[in-house]
């Protein structure tokens, strides 16, 4: 016998005590909870990234400078008409497109033969690890002093070794216009090579053993191995840490800051260098602020190509 509907305008019965919980409401508390668990990292982002990011997207469509008493207006898309006819701009960013490519890929080459020699299981291995990561460990502004050290035209070891060879021993080679590129180009490979080595070597120690066996077993000699077994297996993280890398070498500045300020004569300017002194030595604020709307653009279509790959990877795995 069913018992009788209640009254219309009564509210319904609650559960009772020790019944389980209704399942919108147990939705609910987890979304609770894994916004409070987000939360205490989502709000640097928001204060540091985002926020920033918007103000500076704003500050691109107006004329505003670094003065005491700021006083701007909206200018529309002035500056970036502006920037169309700013060949020092696009030139720089001819200078960072070849220093992202040539540093990203000496850096996946001897990264490669690094990762190789330590997989190889030589002696002291763990100490030569140790040491490899070294460079990665180090501020970037050490380095560039250091660097500087060993570049000096009167006192640097580097032109005392040419001199010991017979070679020219006086070459200035941060204030030269035809070597101060190559000498940043090879100290940023230095600094980024470690995180690449030590990417690559997860990578090696994740190929099976069977399949170098059954391949020289097949006759096949070291560096058939390497392109038929040791590059098929790393061809994802190749993919990955190189678009990684290209991004983060795009965006260098102290580095190349501390090292030559962009010269001689702009041949290391580099565009987030051209940025900062645009906005800080000429004060032009706004004009910066476009420049850096370019330059995040071009990174977010990096990004966006990078995981495009990503995903196109993960789907062909998954059909395979």
């Amino acid at each position: 016998m069913t018992a009788p509907p209640s009254p219309r305008g009564t509210a319904p019965p609650r559960p009772a005590r020790g019944a389980p919980p209704r399942p919108g409401g147990t939705a609910r508390a987890r979304r609770r909870e894994a916004a409070a668990l987000v939360m205490p990292s989502l709000l640097p982002i928001l204060v540091l990234s985002v926020a920033p990011l918007v103000m500076g997207i704003a500050l691109a469509f107006t004329d505003a400078r670094l003065v005491r008493r700021p006083d701007y207006e909206f200018v529309g898309v002035d500056n970036f008409v502006r920037l169309l006819d700013n060949s020092y701009f696009w030139e720089s960013f001819r200078i960072g497109m070849v220093w992202a490519v040539s540093v990203t890929l000496l850096q996946l080459v001897a990264a490669m033969g690094l990762a190789l020699l330590l997989d190889a299981g030589l002696r002291f291995q763990g100490l030569t690890r140790v040491l490899a990561l070294i460079p990665w460990a180090m501020p970037p502004v050490v380095v560039a002093i250091m660097w500087q050290m060993i570049y000096s035209p009167n006192a640097g070891p580097l032109n005392a070794a040419l001199g010991a060879l017979g070679l020219p021993d006086d070459v200035n080679w941060l204030a030269d216009f035809s070597t101060a590129l190559p000498a940043v180009v090879v100290v940023g490979v230095w600094v980024g090579m470690p995180q690449t080595t030590v990417t690559l070597l997860a990578g090696l120690q994740q190929i099976p053993s069977e399949l170098h066996e059954a391949a020289a077993m097949d006759g096949a000699g070291a560096w058939r191995r390497f392109t038929g077994v040791t590059l098929p297996g790393l061809r994802p993280i190749v993919a990955s840490i190189t678009s990684l890398n290209f991004i983060w070498n795009f965006n260098s500045f102290s580095l190349v800051y501390v090292l030559t300020e962009g010269g001689p004569g702009g041949r290391t300017m580099l565009p987030m260098l051209f940025t900062y002194l645009e906005a800080f030595k000429n004060r032009n604020i706004g004009y910066a602020a476009a420049m850096g709307m370019v330059l995040v653009i071009v990174v977010v279509l990096l990004l966006a190509f990078y995981l495009r790959s990503q995903f196109r990877d993960d789907r062909e795995g998954k059909v395979g």
